[in-house]
């Protein structure tokens, strides 16, 4: 995995392989902003290798003609690896990212759970029989797509590669994984037992790089039939451009300003856990993150009050103590930006609680859990995705205004909704425009139903079926069951 100076190498057809430019990068730990480990960069040339390595495992090798229970198997097989491995890949997510080791033992028992649900799926794709009036017989088959391109992002890195790695290789796909460049260990890891596990190899391949000299050229390859992308709006904007030279199906689960709404009738204790929870979790750099945090006017100063009061009791701390709650953000670009946007908010709001670096620490990239109140929706902190632990208080009046406040952002990837009174909530859920809406709940997030967002949060759905079907193609085969000529002519 690791070349003779030490740095981690890219996973093609099978190999551990340098690259023909001998460049690396460093991945830091963003708690001691120490390097971790530096990996060998991935450009064109080396992902035209993994592109092709992919290809040629789709059309003529064995991959070509494995069964879906082969494919089950293995899938198995990776997540029993995954748990046995649950402590190292865990330790090295956390060290990568940040996030309290706590965090990173559920996501990594995420990734054998997602892991586990495509290898059952993989049996259970069916074809259909279409009932047509002509003499003949009319099926509809799944098929799969063939090379996919997976480009993940660095808040969850091993988990968000298995939402995209589980479901293809599940419907037949082989794969071009690109980790994000500040989070690469743990797919790193992962790959060390693909063979063990039973890939053939070519059937996934990992490239390292950066968006214009790795991703780009992974969108563009003509070899390339489907482009999977968690990320930034802006840059799947791009990629859209990108991906329309070769007509490639692209799939995107792109930013988010989640609105959580809290009526006056909900449960009090259980709506400010789920108000800091739904921002602070993962040091509030998730897609889903309910960033804007809309409360009745009734209940508004008391709410904001006891929100301010409660995140100063965060644990924040050193990413592998398990008393942590909250760790640094992943980088000093994130912090540089989330910093930008706390000075942005003291121009535009109230400061309910935090607002800067968390000075007890000497290094690392800490930001205290912030809390902006009576923000005006059209306020830049309540509009754009600052990917960080700062919340974005509004009031509303009525149930009408909490609707119209919550669906007026470009934004449509989550919402929660918090009241006592069943009738009211599912009237706001249908009104609500975003793919994913809990009730009484935030973050959540089951392997069994689909994820993905309304507007410019993203096109198609990962998870559940809806996850695999965006990994294969319908294919019509008529069988014409009369003998006799046509007889057009």
């Amino acid at each position: 995995m690791q070349s003779e100076q030490g740095a981690y190498q890219l996973y093609i057809d099978g190999q551990w392989v340098g690259n023909q430019s001998g460049k690396t990068f460093p991945v830091y730990d963003p708690s001691t902003e120490e390097v971790l480990a530096d990996i060998v960069e991935a450009g064109a040339y080396e992902v035209d290798l993994a592109v092709q390595a992919a290809r040629r495992a789709f059309d003529s090798g064995p991959w070509a003609s494995s069964t879906p229970q082969s494919r089950a198997r293995i899938l198995f097989n990776l997540a029993a690896k995954v748990r046995e491995q649950l402590t190292p890949l865990a330790e090295m997510e956390t060290r990568n990212t940040g996030k309290p080791i706590v965090e990173g033992e559920g996501d990594i028992e995420a990734v054998a759970e997602v892991f586990e649900y495509y290898a059952g799926l993989a049996t259970k794709i069916p074809g259909l029989v279409n009932p047509v009036s002509a003499n003949a017989l009319s099926l509809s088959l799944k098929e799969p797509i063939g090379v996919a391109g997976l480009i993940v992002p660095w808040n969850y890195p091993l988990l968000m590669a298995a939402w995209k790695l589980a479901p293809a290789l599940a419907a037949g796909c082989t794969c071009v994984l690109k980790p994000a460049e500040q989070t690469p260990l743990t797919a790193m890891m992962l790959a060390q037992w693909f063979e063990e596990a039973g890939l053939p190899p070519g059937v996934v391949n990992i490239v390292n790089g950066f968006g214009e000299s790795c991703g780009a050229p992974i969108v563009e390859h003509p070899l390339v039939d489907k482009i999977a992308f968690t990320g930034s709006t802006e840059v799947g904007k791009s990629i859209v451009k990108l991906a329309a030279n070769t007509l490639k199906r692209v799939t995107l689960e792109l930013g988010g300003k989640s609105p959580n709404i809290f009526f006056a009738d909900a449960d009090w204790e259980a709506s400010i856990d789920g108000a800091l929870f739904g921002i602070f979790i993962n040091q509030g750099e998730v897609c889903s993150a309910g960033s804007r945090i809309l409360v009745e006017r009734s209940i508004y100063s008391k709410f904001v009050e006891a929100m301010a009061a409660k995140a100063k009791t965060i644990r924040l701390g050193a990413p592998m103590d398990r008393e942590t709650r909250m760790g640094p953000v992943v980088s000093k670009d994130q912090y540089d930006r989330v910093s930008s946007y706390l000075a942005i908010g003291r121009g535009e709001a109230r400061l309910a609680s935090g607002g800067g670096r968390a000075v007890q620490f000497d290094k690392g990239y800490y930001i205290e859990p912030t809390i902006f109140y009576d923000v005006d929706n059209s306020a830049r902190i309540a509009r754009e995705e600052i990917f960080g632990p700062v919340a974005a208080v509004i009031p509303f009046d009525a149930e009408p205004d909490a609707v119209r406040i919550a669906n007026d952002t470009p934004y449509g990837l989550a919402a929660a909704v918090w009241s006592r009174d069943i009738y009211k909530a599912f009237r706001v859920v249908k009104q609500l425009r975003a793919g994913i809406v809990w009730v009484n709940h935030m973050q959540p997030t089951c392997v069994e139903a689909p994820w993905g967002g309304y507007k410019q949060s993203g096109t198609g759905r990962e998870l559940g079926p809806w996850g695999i079907e965006e990994y294969l193609e319908t294919k019509q085969v008529h069988i014409n069951l009369s003998e006799k000529p046509i007889g057009w002519y």
